[in-house]
């Protein structure tokens, strides 16, 4: 217990203030990013304030992993250098024994991670982003131009020639609706639909439907079970980010890809690597631990270097990992999650031929 309490009392006090000048690096890159913007339109310093407070959340998201493995790899090799590790291998004690504390401390920080980037960045940072528009006079239009919705499952197609957000109104609007068996059962042309909040519904303008039904075709000026009930949402400018919503947000929206009949395997992807990328604080703290000790000069700098390496490794692996995912040469599952088994496996690896 004093071992324990000696090493999470060295690891803590380097960790606070890798964290804090790792987040102050990070909101300082991003205010002079963008600082001649805010100088250009004369944006006032309380406004700019507010921008880097708001940003906070999303640097500390960023510097938790290298505060993480920075403190780790400086406790372990400072522990060597000064060879009190040499006394701890001395007295029958592992090296995976002596660090379970920090890989314990490391669980909960992965499980602290995921669920503070959910409840916590993700607002602040969407909020942190509009604030910055607003400031610089930025907006984004949520108007589209040919827009092709698929709903049911392929059953029924959207086509519009023009989206209006302001009005949620269509223009050029056609509707197909098919069958189970895909086959068309009616289309319908309309000049333009007005969304109508007390219905839920679009209210069509100087539309004609096209009733195919026993391969014959029949014209209507109405039709009886007409109710079109897609959300004016659905036809907006695709701007959703799986990776920038919460966890609940991107999980509807990789329901309404299904329900649309529309790819989601990069979508999927990146709602399973919310779940796995928290993680890499728990695999930095083990491969620091696998890597601490493998050579006896300049102990700090290569253990530095090596665990950097690594990190830097599990970075790219992992991208490739999710570029598979995206064009569905394997599962998003395993795209999320092979870089995770992968890293841990060569952590035990690295751990059994560790020097004690």
């Amino acid at each position: 217990m004093t071992l324990a309490r000696y090493l999470c009392s060295k690891f803590l006090k380097v960790f606070i203030v890798a964290l804090l000048f790792f987040t102050m690096v990070l909101v300082l890159v991003d205010l002079f990013m963008n600082l001649w913007r805010f100088i250009a339109q004369n944006v006032p310093a309380s406004q700019i304030f507010t921008i880097m407070g708001l940003y906070v959340p999303k640097a500390v998201s960023f510097g938790l992993p290298l505060s993480v493995l920075f403190s780790v790899s400086y406790t372990l090799s400072e522990l060597y250098a000064k060879n009190e590790l040499t006394v701890v291998f001395a007295s029958g004690i592992p090296l995976i024994n002596f660090a379970m504390p920090l890989l314990l401390l490391s669980i909960m920080l992965t499980f602290g991670a995921f669920y503070f980037e959910d409840k916590v960045v993700v607002p602040t940072y969407h909020q942190k982003v509009n604030v910055q528009k607003e400031a610089l006079h930025e907006m984004i239009s949520k108007n589209a131009e040919n827009v092709v919705v698929i709903t049911e499952s392929g059953n029924t197609v959207y086509k519009a020639n023009y989206y209006d957000d302001t009005r949620k109104a269509l223009y050029g609007l056609y509707v197909v609706h098919r069958k189970e068996d895909k086959q068309v059962a009616y289309i319908i042309h309309a000049q333009s639909a007005l969304w109508q909040e007390k219905s839920n519904s679009w209210k069509l303008f100087d539309y004609v439907v096209y009733d195919v039904s026993e391969r014959k075709l029949a014209i209507k000026s109405k039709y009886e079970n007409l109710t079109l009930e897609e959300p004016p949402e659905t036809f907006q400018k695709n701007i959703v980010s799986v990776e920038e919503v919460s966890v609940d947000d991107a999980k509807q929206y990789i329901a309404y890809l299904r329900r649309a009949g529309l790819p989601h395997s990069e979508a999927l992807s990146q709602y399973y690597k919310k779940f796995s990328f928290p993680f890499i604080i728990f695999i930095v703290v083990f491969l620091s631990i696998g890597l601490s000790g493998k050579t006896q000069k300049n102990v700090l700098l290569m253990s530095l270097l090596s665990c950097i390496g690594a990190a830097v490794s599990y970075y790219v692996a992992q991208m490739v990992t999710m570029l598979l995912a995206q064009f569905e040469y394997i599962s998003p599952v395993m795209g999320a999650w092979f870089p995770v088994i992968l890293y841990i496996i060569i952590s035990i690896v690295l751990l059994r031929y560790t020097r004690t």
